[in-house]
């Protein structure tokens, strides 16, 4: 790729990861029910109801899973994937364009789950409000993947729970999500 192409995949990338990020975040709000008076949560829900209300009549959730978000996420990596690939002059195949944006969103969640651990594990170290809108929406969404291992990982006093996500969520987007983003590119260029 040349530079010109290199700055607009880059700028895809970005303006793509703004709008899944707010589409994950519903989702995952959803699923670990958040507070829905949190102010954040209420952006989250007032952004993405334009897309996600009308795919809701079709694809009604399964049980906390909201699968409309989750099907405007997989719609948008493969609208990027197809982006990107334009951007390089290649013609994508139709099955390496769905496992790419599978990939790609098995990636994402496992990303915002990093971020996400890392941030609450953070936050505990340091005196923060608790009661901040932040910090209430990064403890709802963090704890629930935290909690089966809390107590458990007790050195000395430091609880290493986090740590041990962490390390699980890192092992899962080299061992599961990179081979599948191996094989959708593999797919994409046709071989």
């Amino acid at each position: 790729m040349n530079y010109l192409t290199n700055a607009g995949a880059l700028i895809l990338q970005f303006a793509f990861g703004a709008l899944v990020t707010l589409f994950v975040l519903r989702l995952l709000a959803e699923a670990h029910r958040a507070d829905f008076h949190n102010p954040i949560c209420q952006f989250l829900y007032r952004f993405t109801n334009p897309a996600v209300r009308p795919l809701r009549k079709v694809l009604p959730p399964v049980r906390r899973i909201n699968t409309a978000a989750l099907v405007i996420v997989l719609v948008l990596e493969c609208l990027k994937v197809v982006l990107i690939v334009a951007l390089a002059g290649i013609a994508p195949a139709p099955l390496g364009i769905l496992v790419a944006g599978v990939a790609e969103t098995l990636d994402f969640f496992l990303l915002t789950w990093i971020v996400l651990v890392f941030v609450w594990s953070l936050m505990s170290m340091l005196s923060t409000d608790r009661y901040h809108p932040v910090a209430r929406l990064v403890s709802s969404l963090a704890e629930p993947l935290v909690r089966p291992l809390r107590g458990k990982l007790t050195i000395g006093g430091l609880d290493f729970s986090p740590t041990a996500v962490l390390l699980g969520l890192f092992l899962a987007r080299i061992l599961i999500a990179q081979p599948l983003s191996d094989w959708g590119t593999r797919l994409l260029l046709g071989g």
